[in-house]
């Protein structure tokens, strides 16, 4: 029996969740409290200039794939895809770099140049984390985190061993150098967490990188966003932005509805996209699941300060994405996990989209995104974020031999305080809740609320767990426990 289905947020879990609940059949709505879709995949356009202002790495494409061909169709349908080659470029000094090409016999023939031997280290160490992707985007991550039950598979049983030790362990054990061991750490840290504190097992996020590549949809990630907005919109889901959701109406230990803009909406099914810890606020306290200590314990994905910034010429000696290692890796890391405070020397990512795609920015000028990883719950102020801008332009400028400070349009930033205002996200994480082994699967925050009936949940803070390709999973886990709920 189809039902009316209220959705917070327009994230790609709910969009995701919203495709799939909609071709069941139900009547779905979304409520976005801000003016378009994305979440924390909206765009920003400035004087020709166009910035994802969130995600900006394209792996996985079969998950995306995956996710098309549901509803009979192919992203190739709503969008165009290219393989870059180079990858990514990684900087560990002034004219000190390593560019990942894009196939894995290229990277090993670059790995063998920076330590001997390697490159077959190199090719037995992707052959592995190529069957924890076979075992974990084929079949686990598709599993609701209902039981632990769910991980016991015969192939989950070969691995194991994964599950107890960590990433860092298993590529040090291979290798020595101390550039290809942080290339080769790097991955993890889209799932949130320290590599030594990261399960062997997400190794599968190495094949990612070296066994498939790094692409890029023209137009940007947003262009998966208009891609799921379509489908959803074709499949008859409403969309209601500038609609920020208050309250979760509830009768007894049972959700009706939500308060939206002073208007009181009904619902047989609330489902939330948005923040999980902010959806709880909007419940009487006995009916939260979680308390504030239980949110206080967890380990959090970085916070994140951006900045988008135009140039008024193209940037040299960079990649479509480049990252600077330049500083200690370890230090950093602490600053974020161990010991939260801004760091003094932070590592930084720097994305130059109209190096690939020419909509990206006006013709001889270059669009640039920055992106210092932080420890969410930080002081924010626009002192320091000036103060940050300078140390990474300053060490981008050193690094690339060139001058850009004087080249430079506007910028634009983004920061802890605009996290919590623009997506209540708790402490103004950026990614979510970190897969760390006492964080995965069925030890992660639930998808159905055990204290509300008819209350579901979707994102990076339940299952699967951070990340895109994890975020169209989750929605689709939620709507089946949904629609199997209500058949």
């Amino acid at each position: 029996m189809p039902k009316k289905i209220a959705v917070l947020g327009s994230g790609f879990s709910a969009l995701a969740a919203s495709a799939y609940l909609a071709k069941a059949g139900h009547d779905v709505h979304i409520y976005e409290k801000n003016s378009s879709a994305g979440g924390r995949a909206r765009q920003l356009k400035r004087e020709g200039f166009t910035f994802d202002m969130g995600p900006s790495w394209y792996w996985m494409p079969d998950v995306f794939e995956r996710f098309f061909q549901d509803f009979g169709k192919s992203a190739s349908d709503y969008y165009s895809l290219e393989k870059l080659g180079p990858a990514y470029r990684v900087y560990f000094g002034p004219g000190d770099y390593i560019s990942i090409p894009d196939t894995l016999e290229k990277i090993k023939l670059i790995f063998e140049q920076e330590e001997p031997g390697s490159g077959a280290k190199l090719q037995r160490f992707i052959d592995e984390a190529g069957k924890n992707y076979d075992v974990a985007i084929k079949d686990l991550v598709y599993r609701p985190g209902v039981s632990p039950l769910e991980l016991v598979t015969p192939a989950t049983i070969k691995k194991i061993g994964s599950f107890f030790s960590t990433i860092s362990k298993d590529v040090r054990k291979s290798f020595k150098n101390p550039k290809l061991v942080q290339i080769l750490e790097f991955p993890v840290l889209f799932l949130g967490a320290k590599p030594q504190d990261t399960p062997s097992f997400y190794s599968f996020m190495n094949y990612a990188d070296f066994g498939i590549g790094t692409f890029h949809p023209k137009t940007g990630m947003h262009a998966v966003v208009d891609a799921m907005t379509s489908l959803a919109t074709e499949l008859g889901v409403t969309f209601h932005f500038n609609s920020e959701v208050s309250r979760i109406r509830t009768q007894g230990n049972k959700a009706i509805g939500i308060e939206v803009n002073n208007k009181s909406v009904e619902a047989d099914v609330v489902l939330s996209g948005a923040d999980y810890h902010h959806t709880e606020t909007l419940l009487p306290q006995k009916l939260r699941q979680y308390s504030e200590k239980y949110w206080e314990s967890r380990v959090f994905a970085p916070s994140s300060l951006l900045f988008y910034v135009g140039f008024d010429k193209k940037v040299e000696n960079v990649d479509h994405h480049t990252l600077f290692f330049d500083v200690d890796f370890e230090q950093h890391a602490r600053d974020i996990y161990d010991n939260p405070e801004w760091p003094d020397e932070p590592l930084f990512y720097a994305n130059f989209p109209s190096k690939t795609d020419a909509t990206m920015a006006p013709e001889g000028k270059e669009a640039g995104f920055f992106l210092i990883p932080l420890a969410p719950g930080l002081y924010d102020s626009q002192e320091l974020r000036d103060t940050y801008f300078d140390i990474i332009l300053t060490r981008l400028e050193k690094i690339t031999n060139q001058k850009l400070k004087k080249n430079i349009i506007f910028k634009e930033s983004f920061c802890v305080n605009d996290f919590v205002e623009v997506y209540h996200s708790y402490k103004g994480n950026a990614y979510g809740m970190a897969n760390t082994l006492l964080q995965t699967a069925f030890l992660r925050p639930k998808l159905k609320s055990k204290k509300v009936a008819n209350l579901y949940f979707t994102g990076q803070l339940t299952v699967p767990g951070p990340g895109v390709p994890p975020a169209l999973i989750s929605g689709k886990l939620t709507a089946g426990l949904i629609t199997k709920k209500n058949n």
